[in-house]
């Protein structure tokens, strides 16, 4: 029996001096067999792909449906699968969402991607050779080619998967060194570049840019090598016109602890330059801390700096977005955390954690009074605007508050617009948002409510859960989650239901 949808359309207008929130909101309940709440890829102004594996009848089974931008269902199908097969990603390119799967419980086995056009829901089903035993870590796709990013004995892969001779290889270049798989990109023409971190020679943590054809054959490798007291920790990088590449992420005196971000600028040829940035030398790092703690800091600062001694901050930055900006300069987002641990629950009881340097971590069994980890608590995104040479401009900060996830992701989103940057992130059931420009505020945090499908709604407390934030199109967002939400619009009858939402938002 087919589920009956509940959309409701609402605007919420908020108005501030600067600031305008639109949001529109569809609804739709759960099925009683369903095992994971809906999943989202943006299809950009062609509406969005949702789906859900559920149970029904004891075959398991993929939900697939479109919406346009209106959230007008423009179709909906189901696809049989196997019950041992786990859905790991999915991409929208073109006129189709890629979807990667493969038995939970065999490393051996074959990986399937499913194919689907967004204009009917037709799909079809490849399946792709493993040839090495690995979990997939990333995953893209070209007009040519799949790629399926991975580790085996603990040294980084890429199996390319090419459609048209339905053969599979791993891409040249890999299983030198034991090292991390940071990026996979790809552009329109199918070119693959790969960065890699590992160890060089020395001992010392450096980056491997890989370039790729669309027939993943290798065109050429650069090694950014750090300076001698230096590891470059974690990088990502972005291609300009010309075959000029910038490479941007965090450097460190060791491989846990970042002390400060980097740049790299690459011409045509492969000769580079890296520049530098101690956390200390930025003017709005320290923001998020409150006022006499960041005087404090800022007067450390300044008596090491006349004093000729090195600065020294220890923390951990996970570097989400490197985008252009302006004329001729770039933005990079990175998100500031730390592992949190907390003494045992009954949850927790007897289980300890293995913290990883590389943003891992394990529980393993322990004490009654051993902590255990308690998940990793964000405190502050960091916007860094440099030239193509490198030069950092200028930089901001934004404060994170309350988020603590066991899972590390992007939590804030960047939206550059005409002479102003909107900084912004969802947690639990409020968008928090500042507008910036440049080094300068120009509307500090606002927080906007979600709305709901009719103002008698109430949403219980921490009645939402497992809410994301995602691009859209445009200057559009749209954010998902589950939310538990009672009404009394009738005196003595109170209605509660359970939904999966998205919020349509458009920020002005």
């Amino acid at each position: 029996m087919r589920t009956r949808l509940f959309l409701a359309i609402l605007f919420f207008l908020t108005f501030s001096a600067l600031a305008q929130v639109s949001q529109t909101r569809y609804e739709m309940p759960l099925h009683d067999g369903q095992t994971d709440p809906y999943q989202s890829v943006s299809l950009g102004e062609n509406g969005l792909f949702l789906y859900a594996t559920f149970i029904a009848e004891g075959q398991y089974a993929i939900e697939v449906i479109r919406l346009d931008t209106t959230f007008t269902e423009k179709w909906r199908g189901y696809i049989k699968i196997e019950r041992n097969l786990l859905l790991y990603y999915s991409i929208y390119l073109n006129d189709r969402v890629f979807m990667l799967l493969k038995d939970r419980h065999n490393p051996l086995a074959e990986f399937q991607v499913l194919s689907i056009y967004i204009e009917n829901g037709n799909y079809s089903v490849r399946t792709v050779k493993t040839m090495l035993p690995f979990v997939p870590t990333n995953f893209a796709v070209t007009p040519k080619a799949v790629l399926i990013g991975g580790t085996f004995n603990y040294r980084p892969l890429v199996l390319y998967y090419n459609f048209e001779q339905d053969k599979s290889k791993i891409l040249p270049g890999f299983f030198n060194e034991a090292g991390e798989l940071d990026q996979m990109r790809t552009d329109e023409q199918g070119n693959i570049d790969v960065v890699v971190s590992g160890k060089n020679i020395s001992k010392r943590r450096s980056l491997w840019i890989r370039h790729y054809d669309p027939d993943g054959d290798l065109l050429k490798t650069i090694v950014l090598q750090p300076d001698e007291d230096k590891n470059l920790i974690y990088g990502r990088s972005i291609t300009q016109p010309g075959g000029y590449q910038v490479v941007c992420g965090v450097y460190g005196r060791y491989t846990e602890y970042s002390r400060g971000i980097f740049i790299a600028s690459i011409d045509p040829y492969g000769e580079y330059s890296i520049r530098y940035y101690n956390f200390g030398d930025l003017q709005k790092f320290f923001n998020y801390m409150k006022a006499r703690r960041e005087q404090r800091v800022k007067d450390r600062i300044e008596r090491r700096k006349i004093r000729g001694k090195k600065l020294r901050f220890n923390y951990r930055v996970l570097v989400s977005d490197l985008l252009p900006y302006g004329n001729g300069q770039f933005l990079m987002l990175g998100e500031a955390f730390y592992p949190h641990y907390s003494y045992p629950t009954t949850r927790t009881m007897g289980m300890t954690s293995v913290y990883s340097p590389r943003y891992g971590n394990v529980l393993v069994p322990g004490g009654r009074g051993d902590l255990v980890f308690d998940g990793f608590q964000y405190t502050h995104a960091v916007v860094v605007g440099f030239d193509n040479s490198g030069s950092l401009r200028w930089d901001n900060s934004f404060e994170i508050n309350d988020v603590r996830t066991y899972q590390l992701q992007q939590f804030v989103k960047v939206l550059p617009q005409d002479n102003r940057i909107a900084l912004l992130y969802l947690y639990d059931n409020v968008i928090r948002s500042k507008i910036i420009k440049d080094a300068d505020v120009i509307e500090g945090k606002s927080f906007d409510n979600l709305s709901t499908a009719f103002k008698e709604d109430v949403v219980k407390e921490r009645g939402t859960s497992q809410t994301k934030l995602e691009y859209w199109y445009d200057d559009v967002f749209y954010a998902t989650g589950i939310q538990q939400i009672t009404n009394s619009r009738e005196p003595g009858v109170t209605l509660n239901r359970k939904v999966f939402f998205i919020n349509r938002i458009e920020y002005k």
